[in-house]
């Protein structure tokens, strides 16, 4: 099948309801059959595939008081979990709850409950990203004064309650994005870009590596660019 075919066979879903402004972020769940999306208008949605192949919304809220930057799927082993980063300064950890009829007597409905407020940062967090599943629940976070911020779910069952375990200063300018490895064969590894647009022959990519066994993270390689060439994504 060549592109063309591919482009005929694309199937263009209406999102009218849902946002009603620019969207940021589309992310699909580990098993691909969820999808969450994040917008300026300050929401989020999940969208589930059904068994003819269509996608339904199953929920839409309103998630933070700015605009919403980034949405992410922890692992499926510890729940229906996702995370949202905003323009309001804040991460909000929400989690999926069945909710049971009177009597069992009408089909179960879910809703999703926000179980925490990160509100440590001093400006915009302008991304974040769950850690591969073998190193438990963690998140890494960035922000627009270029500070990394690693957070833990002490309990994994309980995805209230996280801790801030490390903090690192990336870099002088504005961070826009960070990224875990996922390779078990190497000491955990965190990539942090920078999105600054105006200054050059400035450090655009550095990478950190865990020793000591997740109690301290050393800076390995660090990335400059010549030209003013921001990193949006890893």
């Amino acid at each position: 099948m060549n592109a063309d075919q591919n482009d005929e066979n694309a199937q263009t879903y209406n999102t009218v309801g849902a946002h009603r402004d620019l969207i940021h972020c589309v992310a699909f769940d580990p098993h691909g059959r969820r999808m969450a999306s994040c917008a300026s208008d300050m929401t989020m949605a999940i969208w589930d595939r059904m068994p003819n192949g269509q996608w339904r919304r199953s929920a839409h809220w309103k998630c933070h008081g700015g605009a919403v930057w980034r949405v992410i799927w922890a692992h499926a082993e510890f729940g229906q979990i996702v995370a949202t980063c905003s323009y309001d300064r804040t991460i909000v950890v929400w989690e999926e709850q069945i909710v049971r009829s009177d009597k069992d007597l009408k089909p179960k409905e879910s809703q999703w409950i926000r179980r925490t407020i990160i509100g440590d940062h001093r400006t915009d967090v302008t991304d974040i990203c769950f850690s591969p599943r073998h190193l438990g629940l963690m998140m890494a976070s960035c922000n627009a004064l270029g500070a990394v911020r690693i957070y833990e779910a002490p309990d994994i069952v309980d995805a209230s309650r996280w801790n801030l375990i490390h903090e690192l200063q990336a870099f002088h300018t504005r961070c826009g994005c960070v990224a875990w490895s996922l390779s078990r064969m190497h000491r955990p590894l965190i990539a942090v870009g920078s999105d600054e647009k105006k200054a050059e022959g400035t450090e655009r990519l550095v990478i950190y590596e865990n020793v000591d066994g997740l109690r301290k993270w050393q800076r390995i390689h660090t990335f400059k660019f010549d030209l003013p060439c921001p990193v949006t994504d890893l």
